[in-house]
């Protein structure tokens, strides 16, 4: 009696062992740490969004080395190529990985609609309007599976700095691609700013690398005065193409994202993607260690204050730095110039 007792409450500690096993999440490692398997998709390969990539990743290895564990890596990028972007995420979901991370709006939404019956946690990245996109339900309590990092861009502000440096201005061209949700809540905020104050604007819309030149070229016929482009990652992918059209034309671009002044714009204004890269890693990280439901983790919103010149734009506009730096520094809660190169890894110091 006392043998079978024994076997039996030795059975049910075996039971409690293996449930407790499998409902844990990751795998173990070799060194007794463990391992969590973390699916990012880059939406396309420019230079914010490579960079918010970068250090996503560079952050999620601090963690690991500071906590003992290991995230493996699993990347890729569609080029913006709606059927390969899921492909990736279907093979992120055959894999089992522990949460997808979706770098920009088209890659949340993907993971939106292919996550609803898996159950796999998903952090965004750079969704400049998620309630808009209905990722969330609200940025305080975003419910369902998605949680992330936004990095809507304060239009307004943009709006005040052109008419600080060219308060002349009678013009503004738009420059954009009419499928990119980032771009659709700018675009009507700088209209409704423009149009209450009697400013005539004009648009162009491309959605590739040769419509976003033939784009370019139209506003400079168009006759405009300065040109704004939002977070636009088809008009970022062709940047480097295009810049030299507006600054030969004597038009300064304003855009809403540091990168493009990397890439030649005259200025970028928005969040630091660097920083967001960082902060979507920390969130990962609270998502699997702490066991948190993206439910109830905040979509995290960022001071979008900072304001990148471009250097060597400004003068060949015909700016004087010194004064731009003077009469932007009120409107923006940093300033900070650049040089023009391909990648922010080009650049030194």
């Amino acid at each position: 009696m006392k043998n079978r007792t024994c076997k039996a409450l030795s059975s049910l500690l075996l039971a409690l062992v293996l449930v407790f096993s499998l409902a844990s999440c990751g795998d173990t490692a070799d060194d007794g740490g463990k391992t969590y398997t973390v699916g990012i998709c880059n939406y396309v390969d420019d230079a914010s969004l490579n960079q918010i990539n970068e250090n996503l990743q560079a952050r999620l290895k601090e963690i690991g080395e500071e906590k003992g564990i290991t995230f493996r890596i699993s990347y890729d990028n569609p080029n913006a190529d709606p059927a390969v972007m899921n492909q990736i995420i279907s093979n992120f979901i055959s894999n089992e990985v522990d949460l997808m991370v979706g770098i920009a709006t088209p890659v949340a939404m993907a993971m939106q609609a292919a996550t609803e019956d898996s159950g796999i946690p998903v952090v965004f990245s750079a969704v400049s309007d998620p309630v808009g996109a209905l990722l969330v339900d609200s940025l305080d309590a975003p419910g369902g599976n998605l949680t992330g990092t936004s990095d809507y861009l304060n239009t307004d502000a943009v709006m005040k700095l052109i008419f600080a440096a060219q308060p002349q201005a009678k013009k503004i061209g738009f420059l954009y691609d009419l499928g990119q949700d980032s771009s659709a809540t700018p675009i009507a905020h700088a209209k409704e700013y423009l149009s209450q104050r009697g400013i005539e604007y004009v648009e162009r819309t491309a959605t590739n690398a040769d419509e976003v030149i033939l784009a370019a070229q139209a506003l400079v016929q168009d006759g405009v005065d300065a040109v704004f482009t939002p977070t636009d990652n088809t008009i970022m992918k062709s940047y480097l193409a295009i810049y030299e059209t507006f600054v030969e034309a004597g038009i300064p671009h304003y855009t809403g994202a540091d990168s493009f002044a990397l890439n030649g714009a005259f200025l970028g204004y928005g969040v630091d993607y660097a920083n967001l890269g960082r902060k979507t890693a920390d969130m990962v990280a609270k998502i699997l260690l702490e066991g948190k439901s993206p439910a109830e983790v905040p979509v995290m919103t960022f001071d979008n204050g900072t304001a990148t010149v471009n250097t060597e734009t400004c003068v060949a506009l015909g700016f004087d730095f010194a004064e731009i730096e003077k009469l932007f520094t009120p409107l923006c809660t940093r300033f900070q110039s650049i040089t023009t190169a391909e990648e922010f890894g080009d650049l030194e110091g």
